[in-house]
């Protein structure tokens, strides 16, 4: 069924490929348009300033080789197996949305939206993220509760850092919960699934921060802030794990017009971080004990960290007041995973590798009866996790592979091309992932020296001697040793060698 399709899927993908590409170009020259003729020197058809086309990929994107997918595919394997552990559907929405879709979700953050215009007269923009398409699909289908996950690319015209994990084009992978349920039940689940995958992705320590969109409104209140200001003051505080809290207060103040006081008592705040004695010591903090969203927030945090405990993924929860995440839709926990491993002095910290958290209100936005849906989830970022897998990986001197391979049926001498296809049926008709080479005489040094190139676990070698006494030789390829087998054990024998390596 795939194959019979392939075609057909081919074209389609170049046609949305050819579609999203020859958008962006469109939104490109109309922006260098109003610029000015100076901005598009040298850059006509992609060609430098020799005139010369400069073969590349776009600012901010890489291409993947066969080694590198192969990474790329244990990483999604691990976090599938997850969500399959906690019983998530599947859904895919598509790859761009109605601009009015994604217009007022993201704070100051919608100004990163590559924004697309097609033949029909749509306004259309490349989705930011899978989090908002995902309320436009509760809403549109009127779903009052599913557990699901969707793994997609997502656009954002941002400023790269590719040795960083940070690209314009990349992989999200989602896990949402929506429904109206017990408080701080889904909100545990998430942080249990962000535990459950560093862990099982063995890529050192790492810390699971946590915060509550209502404490840090309360803050707010209570230091003074105007209530026109929270979000825009919140976007700033979102900044602290990238910049110092000098350079936070400078953009409070002078950009966001805050007075330089009542910035100072936030710092005071925001640069707290400890466990459950922090939520109680907050709890009946002079400024905090009257306010009403701050309590809210801390008995909800307090609740999460029992959950957690229960669940046995409380060992990595921080309580950080310095968390914010900046977009506008978050009503009440917010969390954000970060690795404390994979720093290197010339890259520095991987950083934040999955972040999410109760986005209550979103859903409502889509609906014309303003019917809310209460909605919690958490994103992983496939890129960083897998920059920082790749690299443990060579650290560790692992043999990176790009097939997954588990025989080679090789010939000891010539004129043995029927007999080793023979065998690469019967392999393939029991399961089995086996490949042989292509000549009709290879060479048997060159078909050992492959095996062992691609780490190919396992090789069966035959001879004239061996079709004659209906055996074939099986050889290990780590350790060279070979054994005789029946032709007719042959699948058996495989299996269980292959079932233990």
């Amino acid at each position: 069924m795939l194959s019979d399709n392939r075609s057909m899927d081919s074209k389609m993908d170049e046609t949305l490929s050819d579609f999203v590409h020859k958008s962006i170009k469109v939104n490109a020259e109309m922006q260098n348009s109003k610029k000015g003729p100076q901005n598009n020197k040298g850059s006509e058809h992609g060609k430098g300033k020799s005139g010369k086309f400069t073969l590349k990929t776009p600012k901010g994107t890489r291409d993947y080789g066969p080694v590198e997918m192969a990474v790329r595919r244990q990483v999604f394997d691990i976090i599938y197996n997850v969500f399959h552990m906690h019983g998530a559907v599947e859904i895919e929405t598509p790859v761009f949305e109605l601009k009015e879709v994604l217009t007022g979700k993201y704070g100051e953050d919608a100004k990163l939206i590559y924004d697309l215009e097609d033949q029909g007269g749509e306004i259309l923009s490349l989705r930011y993220d899978l989090t908002v398409p995902f309320a436009r699909y509760v809403a549109m289908n009127k779903i009052s509760n599913i557990k699901r996950y969707h793994v997609a690319r997502v656009y954002r015209r941002d400023n790269p850092a590719m040795t960083r994990g940070r690209y314009r084009e990349f992989y999200q992978c989602d896990f949402d919960i929506a429904g109206q349920y017990d408080a701080m039940i889904p909100d545990a689940e998430c942080v249990q699934l962000v535990h459950q995958v560093l862990l099982k992705l063995n890529l050192g320590d790492f810390i699971i921060k946590v915060n509550h969109r209502k404490i840090l409104d309360g803050v707010f209140g209570a230091c003074g802030v105007p209530v026109e200001k929270f979000r825009p003051i919140c976007s700033a505080v979102d900044k602290l794990d990238k910049s110092p809290w000098e350079d936070v207060r400078k953009e409070m103040v002078d950009e966001k017009g805050l007075d330089g006081n009542v910035a100072d008592v936030i710092g005071e705040y925001v640069k707290l971080s400890g466990k459950e004695e922090l939520l109680e010591k907050l709890k009946n903090d002079a400024r905090l004990k009257d306010s009403t969203d701050a309590q809210a927030g801390l008995s909800d945090l307090t609740l999460l960290y029992q959950y957690c405990k229960s669940l046995s993924c409380d060992n990595h929860l921080v309580f950080d007041m310095g968390l914010a995440r900046g977009l506008d839709y978050y009503t009440g926990v917010i969390y954000e995973a970060v690795l404390m491993a994979g720093q290197t002095a010339k890259e520095g910290p991987v950083g934040s590798v999955a972040g999410g958290g109760r986005y209550d209100g979103l859903v409502g936005m889509f609906d014309p009866k303003k019917k809310t849906v209460p909605c919690v989830g958490v994103s992983f970022g496939i890129e960083r996790l897998f920059a920082i897998h790749e690299q443990k990986q060579r650290a560790d001197n692992d043999k990176l592979r790009s097939t997954q391979t588990e025989v080679f049926v090789a010939a000891a001498c010539k004129g043995m091309i029927h007999e080793r296809l023979k065998i690469l049926g019967l392999l393939h008709e029991a399961g089995i992932k086996a490949e042989s080479s292509y000549k009709n005489n290879p060479k048997i040094l060159n078909q050992l020296q492959y095996s062992e190139d691609n780490a190919i676990p396992l090789v069966v070698l035959i001879g004239e001697s061996e079709v004659q006494e209906g055996i074939v030789k099986l050889r290990d390829t780590a350790t060279r040793a070979e054994v005789a087998i029946k032709r007719e054990e042959l699948v058996t024998v495989v299996k269980q060698r292959l079932a233990n390596k």
